[in-house]
């Protein structure tokens, strides 16, 4: 049997809460009920100890960036924690190292902002937060920016817009690394039917 693929979210403290655990519901729920597609999801922080999210939820990583398994799908969300970390070149390092063995690199929101200043967009479609575009846009004028997109998909990149879209992103995964009926499936067993009430 194949060696399973890890799936790696990036935590750090300010990550916005829907940015990380949205795209988790759906990985985690995909991965723990289809063993046998090949894929575990795990969450990381550049240190140890708890993280606290954006709004105050607090979580604690399962590795350390130093002590995690090699990742064949890197997450990294949003959240105003992204801000210091576009200036930070350790963290910055280890973006590009990780994008030179994973598969595929995808971001949340504002983890595009990281990417950004990672040089990981360079001549890239990309998009992020509505409210970031413009963000985004500065740190590189390279990028192809895509107001519009959900998410959008560059074959070993792939960005999306804000918080609840990393949900949509997630859902593709799923269809792109297995199947388009196992991502239908994900989306029924969690009962996501973007509808908003208002």
């Amino acid at each position: 049997m194949p060696e399973t693929k890890v799936i790696g979210i990036v935590l750090f403290d300010g990550v916005e809460e829907l940015d990380a655990v949205g795209p988790w519901e759906v990985l985690a729920y995909w991965t723990l009920n289809h063993p046998d597609d090949g894929y575990r999801v795990i969450t990381l922080a550049p240190t140890d100890g708890v993280v606290t999210c954006a709004k105050g939820l607090r979580i604690t990583p399962d590795h350390t960036f130093a002590d995690a398994p090699a990742l064949d799908v890197v997450l990294h969300p949003g959240g105003r924690g992204t801000r210091p970390l576009s200036r930070n070149r350790e963290h910055l390092d280890w973006v590009r190292a990780q994008a030179g063995r994973a598969e595929l690199m995808t971001s949340v929101c504002t983890g595009s902002l990281v990417y950004a200043a990672a040089g990981l967009l360079r001549g890239r479609p990309a998009t992020t937060h509505w409210a970031s575009l413009d963000e985004l846009a500065a740190l590189d004028a390279t990028i192809k920016i895509d107001e519009n997109a959900r998410f959008v998909d560059d074959v070993d990149v792939v960005t999306s817009a804000g918080v609840s879209a990393g949900i949509d992103l997630a859902l593709h995964l799923v269809s792109r690394l297995s199947f388009p009926d196992r991502a239908v499936g994900v989306r029924r067993a969690i009962q996501y039917d973007p509808q908003p009430p208002v």
